[in-house]
């Protein structure tokens, strides 16, 4: 699971970086149980990850569940 977990971290960290604007202030991390991706952006950068009504966020969760072992994978967006 911990490949899974590692692989979906890459694929969420690459497509935040694609969004936005300080891209080295992004950062994905694995929770203790590799179940949960706690993504973390600069605070000005957090509603282009989010979206309108959270339609990017969504789609992101959509792209994780739908990728290799991302099915059992969560993503939350951190303050």
């Amino acid at each position: 699971m911990a490949d899974a977990a590692e692989q979906g971290a890459e694929l969420v960290e690459f497509i935040a970086k694609a969004l936005v604007e300080e891209e080295g202030a992004v950062a994905v991390s694995v929770s203790d149980d590799g179940r949960t991706l706690e993504l973390e952006t600069a605070a000005d950068d957090r509603g282009r990850v989010i979206g309108r009504q959270g339609r990017v966020a969504k789609a992101m969760r959509a792209l994780l569940s739908r990728s290799a072992g991302g099915s059992r994978l969560r993503l939350d967006i951190v303050d």
